[in-house]
């Protein structure tokens, strides 16, 4: 089997996510059509709890990855469009437990629904996603696809209690971050890729090929996301700016601003890790330290790493306009500011 390098982008023309849209648009459509269906029940909250969030203007990048392979590996049928619905309800769950858990004021520039509905109605709401997840993925009937969703799951948990172990630990490692990251976003990202060549009864190498590309796209996504935190605007990123900041977590651009600091810069992280410097102007000194030392770039330059992994895992597909737009979604992912 031949490879092709597929090089990542690093000047001309910003990557647009618009190719992307373009090749699953069809698809999405139909996964839409489920995602509305399946989030409906008897019980009034529950469709405008989820609705809440669901409406609330993401990407869908999940499933649409899951899209996407489908239409990478020639598929023409449309299981997938169940299981493309599963994984965005297993990825809304887990959103609506993080703002539970995190205390989160805002989700993708509005009120998180734990401040609109509390926080006993959100988590029960997200069980009930969980569970559709779960109907749905019975209902396609592989107990291959069963078991690569439901492993991603059980990994997104426990990525995330690491998470919250590691909270306010200023002596978490780099290697420590890059595992919690792999675990709560990038397990998923590599089962909605993976589970495309699955349906498609695609060989052995195609589904690690996909998975790769999924879980390195993942790790990369991630990155972008804690450099947005110290790098943009809440009216940009759809979140409080500095919410990692106040909520102790150890992300790579803090992890390399205490790396990289002095004696008194490192005991001011010490201090802010611990809860006891979380005011504005704790922030601003924050950011000022992560951009006299690079951080929020260097970070950004680790996830152009992984991004240059996933469009690799790419080359044993052939050419074409689906291998072209999954990769220029990659480009997108870590030149994005939002």
């Amino acid at each position: 089997m031949s490879a092709d390098v597929i090089p990542l982008r690093t000047r001309g023309s910003q990557p647009s996510l618009a190719p992307m849209l373009a090749l699953t648009a069809a698809g999405m459509n139909s996964v839409n059509a489920v995602i509305l269906d399946r989030m409906q029940s008897e019980i009034p909250l529950i469709p405008a709890l989820a609705g809440h969030l669901i409406s609330g203007g993401g990407k869908r990048m999940r499933p649409m990855l899951t899209v996407a392979g489908a239409e990478l590996c020639g598929y023409q049928g449309t299981r997938h469009h169940k299981l493309a619905a599963s994984v965005e309800f297993i990825h809304t769950a887990t959103l609506l437990h993080d703002d539970v858990v995190d205390g989160s004021d805002l989700r993708r520039g509005k009120a998180a629904a734990n401040i609109v509905f509390g926080n006993p109605a959100t988590v029960l709401v997200g069980d009930f996603l969980f569970s559709r997840a779960f109907e749905l993925m019975v209902e396609d009937g592989s107990l291959k696809v069963l078991k690569i969703l439901s492993s991603a799951s059980s990994i997104i948990a426990e990525g995330e209690v690491d998470q919250l172990v590691a909270q306010r630990k200023i002596e978490t490692s780099e290697e420590h971050y890059l595992q919690i990251i792999g675990s709560k976003t990038a397990a998923l990202f590599a089962a909605a890729t993976r589970i495309a060549a699955v349906v498609a009864e695609k060989g052995e190498a195609e589904e690690h090929a996909l998975d790769a590309y999924g879980r390195n796209l993942g790790i990369a996504f991630q990155l972008v996301d804690d450099a947005i935190d110290y790098d943009s605007e809440a009216s940009e990123s759809g979140k409080d700016k500095g919410d990692d900041f106040r909520e102790g977590k150890m992300t790579l651009p803090v992890i390399l601003a205490y790396a990289r600091g002095t004696a008194e810069e490192r005991k001011f992280w010490e201090e802010a890790i611990a809860g006891f410097r979380t005011e504005d102007e704790d922030l601003a000194h924050a950011v000022e330290l992560i951009n006299r030392h690079g951080c929020v770039e260097a970070t950004r330059e680790r996830a152009r790493l992984y991004a240059q992994r996933a469009i690799d895992a790419l080359s044993i597909f052939p050419a074409g306009a689906a291998r072209d737009a999954m990769c220029e979604a990659v480009e997108f992912a870590v030149a994005r500011r939002y």
